[in-house]
């Protein structure tokens, strides 16, 4: 059954606009209607920077009915109505007054979706809010029911006077460039850590949601969470005969290496991550998505650690990794290790070390030029410039 994928990316014009919510549609517009979705086929839908809230409604009251899996992927920012301190979506004609009618708003999100089968509907969402919606979404999180996945990050206002991006959807939407589409929880991590690694000061500001439906509906909804810690398990229940005892849900081992690096606690990181990947590699064998999933989590942990020689190590090898997988030099996931790994090259303090990487980063260059005009002859100038200082 083909899937359907709703696409809204909506901000205010003028000064009362914190993000620029539209530029990340063309980025998602390059990945694949099925990849988008996670289904064989999917219809898609865009809704660019609307004006009016019945128009929204119009469009995801639509997704919503129709069959099949619903994936909405969501850009914008959030303002409170100064009547009944309810948050909505800005859209293009809203202002601090207008709010309550120009904006659409959050609720409408929940009721539209709540008779959907549970399991069947994912919500992605990259937002910014005002100063006063983000005081009051700190003790009131945003919620879509029990039966929706909803994944993503509530950004605070950005500096005076400045417009912010959409860094966790466009960090989301490279990933699925690359053709595969991960589990909701991994590839939701990968953007948070791709788009922490532009920002890395947002990684400890944001309010990070992360709510997948296989939690019980008669439990605690979880909400944002700050560290990407999984909402608590409910109390153990003794079942009535003949009912099952369900297992609880397993760690999200991601959530406990973000931790880590949120506590500095950075070789415990490394260390879980390792693990990880060891694991990974007994179970699937070298070369396994699962495999290449851990060796990217290990090359950006050594990036916030400070370490760019073995950040640029792990990069060059997952790129090696991915070649010997049968990718081919212009897959997206290929040039983006490349291009981190020439990007922490360049961070590297030690010549020697600069020159042994370098020639292994030139040789890979030669096969994977990447989008980056004159790649291949950076390489080449640094370390011939490094010839001539010996």
């Amino acid at each position: 059954m083909p899937g359907t994928v709703l696409l809204i990316a909506a901000s205010p014009t003028g000064k009362g606009c914190l993000v620029d919510a539209a530029s990340v549609l063309p980025v998602l517009a390059a990945v694949a209607p099925s990849v988008l979705a996670g289904t064989d086929t999917a219809n898609v839908v865009e809704l660019a920077d609307p004006l009016q809230p019945q128009a929204v409604l119009t469009r995801l009251r639509a997704a919503a009915t129709a069959p099949g899996p619903l994936t909405v992927f969501l850009a914008g920012q959030l303002q409170l109505d100064r009547r009944q301190r309810l948050p909505h979506l800005a859209l293009a004609r809203t202002t601090p007054a207008t709010v309550r009618y120009t904006g659409f708003p959050w609720h409408w999100v929940r009721e539209e979706l709540r008779l959907r089968a549970p399991g069947t509907t994912s919500l992605l969402v990259d937002l910014h809010a005002d100063a006063e919606t983000w005081l009051h979404l700190g003790g009131r999180p945003l919620t879509v029911g029990p039966g929706v996945a909803l994944y993503g990050r509530v950004a605070p206002p950005p500096r005076r006077r400045s417009v912010a991006a959409p860094t966790y959807m466009k960090s989301l939407a490279t990933i699925l460039r690359s053709g595969h589409r991960p589990p909701l929880v991994q590839l939701h991590q990968q953007a948070l850590t791709r788009s922490y690694g532009d920002d890395a000061e947002a990684g400890g500001r944001d309010l990070v949601l992360a709510f997948e439906p296989r939690y019980p509906a008669t439990g605690p909804v979880p909400g944002p969470v700050a560290a990407h810690v999984p909402a608590p398990a409910p109390a153990p229940v003794a079942p009535a005969p003949p009912m099952p005892v369900v297992p609880p849900v397993p760690a999200d081992p991601h959530a406990e290496i973000t931790a880590a690096v949120q506590g500095g606690r950075h070789a415990e990181a490394a260390a879980l991550a390792e693990r990880w990947e060891l694991t990974a590699l007994r179970t699937y064998g070298p070369g396994a998505d699962e495999v290449v999933h851990w060796m990217e989590v290990r090359a950006d942990l050594a990036m916030f650690a400070g370490d760019a020689e073995l950040s640029c190590r792990i990069w060059l090898a997952v790129a090696d990794a991915r070649l010997a997988a049968g990718q081919s030099p212009d897959t997206a996931g290929v040039e983006a290790a490349v291009d981190r790994a020439h990007h922490q090259w360049g961070r590297i303090g030690d010549p020697a070390r600069v020159r042994e990487l370098g020639a292994a980063l030139a040789g890979l260059r030669e096969r994977v030029p990447g989008r980056r005009q004159g790649a291949l002859d950076d390489v080449r100038r640094h370390l011939g410039r490094l010839r001539t200082e010996v």
